[in-house]
């Protein structure tokens, strides 16, 4: 038995077949950054070694070291987050609701990796424009709306709860550094 289905139907249908290669790329990609920032992080946690021991606040080159070390746990933990949310999405429906926030999140590590890993930088630029038509085609299918000012929101708030952690979590592994100091200088 055949079902006729209307023109928007198939439109529809088609639309949505096509986001599942789309995502699968898209989080093909996240994995290879993910995987990049790790090493270059357990390679910096290598050579910062001895700060937990010996730090020196007006040595610019520890300073650089410990902030350098900061900004890859900040876009690492952010970006494994971002990767949870992903694999998070069941349907078309969950993308409008999950994904969003996610963009600005994603330009905003994007911008800080620039200088220190431009080729993270790259292709996070690349996976914010995929994400980004993934979340618009979505938002077709599924009339869903956006209220960018929400969405931004969310995602400085999501930002401002995973700096804190992970200065927490440095705080923990170099008890010499205050890192309450550092952020203010």
């Amino acid at each position: 038995m055949m079902i006729k289905l209307g023109e928007t139907e198939c439109e529809n249908i088609s639309n949505s077949v096509t986001l599942v290669p789309r995502l699968a790329y898209s989080v093909n990609l996240l994995s290879e950054i993910i995987s990049v920032l790790s090493e270059t992080l357990n390679d910096l946690k290598k050579s910062n070694c001895n700060f937990v021991l010996f730090f020196d606040e007006t040595d610019k080159n520890h300073l650089d070291a410990i902030e350098l070390e900061r900004t890859l746990v900040f876009s690492l933990d952010v970006l494994l987050q971002i990767k949870k949310r992903i694999s998070n999405i069941s349907d078309v429906s969950s993308i409008p609701e999950d994904l969003p926030s996610s963009l600005p999140m994603i330009r905003t590590i994007s911008a800080q990796l620039f200088s220190v890993v431009p080729k993270c930088s790259q292709r996070l630029s690349e996976l914010s424009v995929h994400l980004g038509s993934i979340v618009l085609d979505s938002a077709v299918l599924t009339k869903a709306r956006f209220d960018f000012s929400i969405l931004n929101r969310e995602s400085l708030m999501f930002l401002d709860e995973v700096k804190l952690m992970v200065d927490s979590k440095l705080s923990k592994q170099y008890p010499n550094v205050d890192f309450f100091k550092l952020c203010n200088t």
